[in-house]
């Protein structure tokens, strides 16, 4: 059975972009939850990480972690790490809190990006992102940026160029499969990257806009698998054709989610993904 890694936003029983994005389940109920589903991994937000921080250690989120059997940590998301003035200081405290979080729990990598569309010219780009990669290193962790089309580097190209610019080792990229095909990627370009860069990889389901803008996220919100038009089985595909063994994440995001309750969520989120994934099952 490959392993899975719940996503923050599929079991956190909130939405990205509100006034309160930290998770209003207690910690270890979301632990138990997950662990009970079937994932041995799980995400974490920065609104989260602050509020949990608030009542309890990492050390003492670590032991529950591990006591449920929790081997894949992820935190997220930065952003403004490429720029300059007040919200580049805003994005240094909030990188101080993000690697605080690696290094404490254990964390595989950090989650980056852009939500603004930027103009950044790319060798500062790549400059900030190796800067980041260098530091991560120093805590243990790996830096991963996530192309999307709100992303200042926003294709496969474009982020591609990227970690291929920086160089390091432990700098790649983490693939959405809604902002792929939302973006228009073909499985043909997603299986060529190099399996070096390929760091994380996450699925989920949705209607294939035709008429709305590309980036509409209001109209097009991510289900679990099987609830849309996406060509799952044909994503699973290519990324298994680069030689990906790694830990499968399952990023869904919608109000109906967030109604349905932390049990269920985790249960109906590990259950509709593992038949892409093992298919006898």
């Amino acid at each position: 059975m490959p392993d899975l890694i719940a996503s923050y936003w599929t079991v956190s029983g909130s939405l990205p972009g509100t006034v309160q994005e930290a998770s209003p389940y207690p910690f270890v109920d979301r632990v138990e939850a997950v662990a009970r589903a079937g994932f041995t991994g799980m995400g974490f937000w920065h609104a989260d990480l602050e509020a949990l921080l608030g009542r309890m250690s990492l050390a003492e989120m670590k032991h529950i972690l591990e006591d449920h059997g929790i081997a894949h940590v992820e935190v997220e998301f930065l952003v403004d790490w490429f720029l300059e003035g007040p919200r580049k200081r805003e994005s240094e405290a909030r990188q101080t809190l993000l690697f605080r979080a690696a290094e404490g729990l254990g964390a595989k990598a950090v989650k980056v990006g852009d939500f603004f569309n930027e103009v950044v010219p790319l060798p500062r780009l790549i400059d900030s992102f190796g800067l980041l990669c260098r530091q991560a290193a120093r805590v243990g962790t790996s830096i991963v940026f996530e192309p999307m089309s709100a992303a200042t580097a926003h294709t496969l190209t474009d982020s591609l160029a990227l970690v291929r610019g920086a160089g390091a080792a432990n700098g790649g990229l983490a693939l959405d499969l809604w902002h792929m095909v939302n973006q228009g990627e073909s499985l043909a370009d997603i299986a060529a990257v190099p399996l070096k860069f390929l760091f994380a990889v996450e699925l989920n389901d949705a209607e294939v806009l035709t008429s709305n803008p590309p980036d509409s996220r209001a109209a097009n919100p991510r289900r679990f698998c099987g609830d849309g038009d996406f060509d799952i089985a044909g994503f699973v595909a290519a990324i298994r054709s680069m030689g990906y063994v790694g830990p499968w994440g399952v990023e869904v995001i919608s109000p109906e989610l967030v109604e349905m309750g932390l049990e269920a969520a985790a249960k109906t989120s590990f259950e509709t993904t593992v038949p892409f994934l093992v298919p006898s099952v």
